[in-house]
């Protein structure tokens, strides 16, 4: 239907009745109409023919009739000139979704839940890799650029963190490689910057180291130092405590030699776990009493936390600042979990009690059909560390004197 488009007309026009949509076309610009559905939406659009093809675009939304009519001409005057621009804007949008922030970005949306670290690679990548190639079309980027990014990874961030945003990029290639029928990823073998057998670490805190550390973390004004003695107490990794939420802490019925009690018990999600199961610590009297100290922030939901709104984090800044009132360094907050397991061996809690404390997987056909929680083990386990760790961090109160002889 060919109608003289106004702005009168078009303020008035509606849909023919019992259509779902009708388009008046213009009597004066061949090609370039006006839609209008049945709920009354209006918008323009241009009609070309592209060799063979018919072709009908829509035109930016929010166009007053004079721009539309504008958009239209230039649209049907790249056709005139053998273009096809509803084919060159459909490969534009096709290469926008397409780069490899954006492929990131989808894998994140449809992967992330299964990831332990989802939040900490989002970053990781947003801040060293995005800079450099994120606008990059995944297909277009090289080994050499790849090469050339953890380079400078590795002289900014150190060969550490230049291995850790490898492992996220080849994650995502191969997901993605999983889902083009073209695309091959540039990563190959030997591109890493560390060997496993250099990262392999067995750091553990002597005596007075952990007094300087659990006596300085005290004087801290903040999350970061309780934090600290929190993962000390209960061998657990970083993020795991520093995620912890008020709501995964709740009383659990134990039994004891035929007696029944309570005791208050944290589970680390199964989503937050290195072994992908719920980990049940019963907290000690000390992890409890530092837990009680902590001010409720915000909604009180978070544990470890500054605002009340997001978890603890730069962790990097609390360790210098702990490093440099404590005395002690070359070492890392991991070191603390490794610490705290060999200090069990030292109360003399038996190994097997000790791993599953950790969260450790027990492997073989016990860890098939031994489906015990061990909860009373445990409970024994974290207050003899925790009777350990006082004796090591105040060790005059735990000298008892002796009677001389009469």
């Amino acid at each position: 239907m060919r109608k003289n488009l106004s702005p009168q007309f078009v303020a008035s026009a509606k849909a023919e009745p019992g259509a779902e949509r009708s388009i008046f076309w213009d009597e004066t610009l061949p090609g370039f109409g006006l839609m209008v559905t049945k709920a009354g939406a209006k918008s323009y659009v241009c009609q070309y023919r592209a060799g063979a093809r018919s072709r009908r675009m829509s035109l930016k939304t929010a166009l007053k009739l004079g721009e539309a009519r504008k958009e239209a001409r230039a649209i049907l005057g790249k056709v005139a000139k053998g273009g096809d621009p509803l084919s060159e804007q459909r490969k534009a949008d096709a290469a926008t979704g397409n780069t490899l922030k954006a492929v990131c970005e989808n894998y994140f949306a449809r992967e992330g839940k299964k990831l332990r670290t989802v939040d900490e690679r989002q970053s990781q990548l947003a801040r060293l890799v995005y800079p450099k190639l994120g606008a990059r079309q995944i297909e277009d980027i090289r080994r050499s650029e790849i090469v050339k990014l953890l380079d400078h990874i590795e002289d900014t961030s150190g060969p550490v963190m230049a291995d850790r945003c490898l492992a996220y990029l080849r994650r995502v290639f191969s997901w993605h490689a999983t889902r083009s029928d073209d695309f091959r990823s540039p990563i190959t073998r030997g591109m890493a910057r560390t060997k496993p057998s250099e990262l392999a670490r067995d750091r553990i805190l002597t005596d007075d180291e952990i007094r300087k550390i659990w006596r300085a973390a005290g004087d801290m004004k903040n999350a970061f130092g309780p934090l600290c003695r929190f993962i000390l107490l209960t061998a657990t990794r970083k993020n795991e405590a520093a995620h912890m939420r008020r709501d995964e802490i709740e009383d659990r019925a134990i039994e004891v030699g035929g007696r029944k009690s309570t005791t208050e018990a944290w589970t680390i999600p199964a989503a937050r776990n290195k072994s992908k199961r719920d980990c049940v610590i019963p907290l000690s009297g000390a992890a409890k009493g530092i837990l009680d100290k902590l001010p409720v922030i915000g909604d009180g939901k978070r544990v470890f936390t500054h605002d009340g709104v997001t978890f603890i984090g730069g962790f990097s800044k609390f360790k210098t600042a702990l490093d440099k009132a404590s005395g002690v360094t070359g070492w890392r907050l991991h070191d603390l979990r490794r610490t705290a397991r060999s200090l069990m061996s030292r109360a003399r809690v038996e190994s097997d009690i000790a791993e599953r404390c950790l969260g450790h997987v027990i492997n073989g056909v016990r860890g098939v059909y031994d489906r015990y929680e061990y909860l009373p083990e445990k409970q024994l386990a974290f207050e003899k560390l925790a009777t350990t760790l006082a004796a090591i961090i105040d060790p005059k109160a735990n000298v008892v004197a002796m009677r001389g002889k009469s």
